[in-house]
């Protein structure tokens, strides 16, 4: 079993098609259907469970898929350490949810970017869950998240405090009124949700009417329009509410306040690009204060 087979292996499990795998590594379709026959032949068992729709990890595929993601991953590092000189360079792959970076993440980004011109940032967005989880596949050096982290495999740094609101459309006047509102939300996994649920829970509120979207951006239109509410950082709410087009109510002191953390793997290797990252997101929080 070759570090090659692993890789491409671990992206038809990712992309779920050996069409979609073979783009992506820009391989012809027939090598990589032979590569995962050949690993297939080799450890005597079946990875996937072809159908019409793709490919589907089998058992011993999901557990293979667990040590790829690790050597895998080890090997990406191992190349980091040794290519790491001592001015930031290279790649470096951060996560954010889309409030972040929305509010928080574009100055710093320019500003790293001004002073590290040779480091290729890039910037992924999700929700919690899937930042997590990209990290934990060696997908994103660090990610900044909702909520404080306690996963064995994480270390978290912890990145700045949010004040949480319910956002409604401005023809709401009380909160009690803008609870009976559909709520409008990111998929399962999102942090802002779990604390939104649980505050309706708590007022008595067990099955509000869900509506799921994409984007904040898609969020704020659908709160101004009046279709429900939604609970959001008053960071990203307060440009909304001067100019008018949302209102928003405040929640109890319990639930106000979500930290947002920095993550990343405990065994990674940080690079001076890492390093310099976080030391540049730790001086532009001591210059906000």
């Amino acid at each position: 079993m070759e570090s090659a087979e692993l890789r491409i292996f671990q992206t038809v499990a990712r992309e779920g098609s050996i069409t979609k795998a073979a783009s992506k590594l820009g391989y012809v379709q027939s090598n990589v259907t032979a590569r995962i026959q050949q690993l297939e032949s080799e450890l005597g068992t079946v990875l996937f469970f072809r159908h019409n729709r793709g490919m589907t990890l089998s058992s011993s595929g999901k557990t293979l898929l667990d040590y790829a993601d690790k050597i895998v991953g080890m090997l990406d590092e191992a190349t980091k350490a040794l290519a790491s000189t001592s001015e930031p360079n290279g790649p470096l792959m951060i996560g954010s949810t889309q409030t972040a970076a929305a509010v928080r993440l574009p100055k710093l980004f320019a500003a790293y970017y001004e002073q590290y011109p040779n480091v290729l940032l890039s910037l992924t967005t999700g929700h919690t869950q899937f930042l997590m989880e990209k990290v934990l596949h060696y997908e994103l050096d660090g990610a900044f998240i909702g909520g404080e982290c306690d996963h064995p495999e994480l270390q978290s740094i912890p990145a700045f405090e949010e004040e949480l609101v319910i956002a409604s459309s401005t023809a709401i006047d009380d909160l009690d009124e803008a609870l009976a509102r559909p709520i409008l939300v990111y998929s399962t996994g999102c942090s802002y949700r779990a604390v939104l649920e649980r505050f309706l829970y708590s007022r008595g509120l067990t099955s509000p009417v869900i509506m799921e979207f994409g984007t904040i951006e898609a969020i704020i239109g659908g709160v101004s329009a009046g279709l429900g509410i939604s609970l959001l950082p008053r960071t990203v709410t307060s440009r909304h509410e001067l100019e008018g087009t949302i209102r928003t109510h405040d929640i109890p002191h319990p639930l106000r306040h979500m930290k947002t953390e920095f993550i990343m793997r405990k065994d990674s290797f940080v690079s001076n690009a890492l390093r310099a990252f976080i030391d540049m997101r730790f001086d532009q929080e001591a210059a906000r204060t």
